[in-house]
């Protein structure tokens, strides 16, 4: 198979080179090795406002807010990886990053199915089960299967630096991005050989009907 693989990597944090950077950089490390091209974005530090339910998106296939997330979306669609990665902020995800991917996500219509999700969580402390459960979901709603490792992908560290003390965090990023070009390229070899999973059409409910 002569594919260039490639991982979107998005940084929601909006410190530079801090603790959430050395947890991308040792994974890109990995996918590097293993021959998957990686595209490494900082959205934490960017002006991104939320989704507005405008519906725009439905009729010119883009966000009405002409930002990073539509610059993002032609990267998302060609990548067979997504990994996305935050601090931990009372129990949850920097909110430029969720801001991002409720955008990103709901505003792009081409197939998600198959391309390989991991999410990562970095704390001083706690919230990163919470965290962690919260990035998830955006995959679990777009057919998109998720990367595991030999732990939850969470990393400790408050100051700069000192995720790499973590070394059992540190550990676990590298474990998880060799599953996840494990994964990436046996689904492309899976795809190559069945297609893709046959897909009924969407009937969407509500709770009061």
């Amino acid at each position: 198979m002569n594919k260039e693989f490639k991982v979107l990597m998005l940084n929601g944090s909006p410190r530079i080179n801090g603790n959430t950077t050395i947890v991308l950089k040792a994974m890109e490390k990995i996918f590097t090795e293993n021959g998957i091209v990686v595209e490494n974005v900082q959205v934490g530090n960017k002006d991104i406002r939320g989704c507005i339910a405008c519906g725009t998106c439905f009729e010119k296939g883009k966000c009405v807010f002409d930002d990073i997330v539509n610059e993002l979306a032609p990267k998302f669609q060609v990548a067979d990886g997504l990994v996305i990665a935050s601090p931990v902020y009372y129990a949850s995800a920097n909110a430029t990053l969720i801001a991002c991917l409720d955008r990103l996500f709901y505003s792009t219509d081409f197939d998600k199915t198959m391309k390989v999700g991991a999410s990562v969580a970095c704390a001083r402390r706690g919230g990163c089960s919470a965290t962690f459960d919260e990035l998830n979901k955006y995959f679990t709603i777009a057919n998109m299967p998720i990367a595991s490792s030999q732990y939850w992908n969470s990393i400790h560290g408050r100051e700069k630096g000192q995720a790499e003390i973590d070394e059992e965090g540190m550990q676990t990023m590298r474990a998880l991005a060799r599953n996840m070009s494990f994964l990436i390229k046996s689904i492309a070899l899976g795809k190559e050989q069945y297609g893709l999973p046959e897909k009924e059409q969407w009937t969407p409910t509500h709770f009061i009907r």
